[in-house]
């Protein structure tokens, strides 16, 4: 990665970064092209790219939510590991999973979490809505983040089980969301969580704007979500 971008990011943000930390994050950089020649994990592979669309932009929201206070993480669907494991290393005093369905993506994980020696970092391979419902898993995390590309109807419904009453699911959605969001607000209900703020967060050393949809869950998930995959894309679509 750029570290100079990368450390001009992070004063934008007002947050520090130590030596350490910058170091792990250029071993990642270096492991995320290496393993990319091999395995289709990003399109973003320059440096420049690679400290502003994943490094900055995962990390965004521990500076405008309340993810600092969480003590553990987990973030759904995580694919080459954005924005679990950069969160992970600027986080080191909370715990964190990451889940991804496809095997392979779960070993790139795994093999930068050992070269790394993140501690707080443990990877599982399984479909979103299937550990959903595993009860090692089922409303045991202060928080969720998701990164992933379905819409919050969706996303809600793979990400809210995980969430414990009382913490946060913080979803990372691209600039005007608001449409998409409020198609989602029955769904949220339904599944147990309230929507508390959305923050339209800058991402330095870029043009563009995050726009972080926190969603708080105030009471259980009902025992027949998530449903399977079809059912959860089918009814999306209604």
């Amino acid at each position: 990665m750029n570290e100079k971008i990368f450390a001009e990011g992070m004063k934008c943000l007002k947050a520090e970064v130590s030596p350490c930390q910058t170091e792990r994050l250029c071993e990642y950089s270096r492991l995320l092209v290496e393993w990319n020649e091999k395995m289709n994990l990003t399109a973003v592979t320059d440096p420049d790219g690679i400290a502003v669309k994943h490094f900055l932009d995962s990390v965004l929201p521990i500076y405008n939510t309340k993810l600092k206070d969480c003590g553990s993480v987990a973030d759904v669907g995580t694919g080459a590991g954005f924005p679990g494991l950069p969160m992970a290393i600027m986080m080191p005093q909370s715990e964190f999973t990451l889940i991804d369905s496809l095997n392979k993506r779960v070993k790139f994980l795994n093999t930068v979490v050992e070269a790394l020696g993140l501690n707080n970092v443990k990877c599982f391979h399984g479909r979103a809505e299937e550990l959903g419902r595993n009860p090692d898993f089922r409303e045991r995390f202060d928080a969720v983040v998701s990164r992933a590309v379905a819409n919050m109807t969706v996303l809600s419904e793979y990400c809210l089980p995980y969430v414990k009453v009382g913490g946060i699911f913080v979803a990372l959605k691209a600039d005007n969301s608001e449409e998409e969001l409020e198609a989602a607000r029955p769904m949220i209900g339904t599944l147990g969580g309230t929507v508390e703020d959305v923050v339209h967060a800058p991402l330095p050393m870029s043009d563009i704007t995050r726009d972080l949809i926190i969603i708080r869950k105030t009471k259980p998930t009902a025992e027949k979500f998530p449903r399977r995959a079809d059912k959860i894309k089918k009814s999306a679509k209604k």
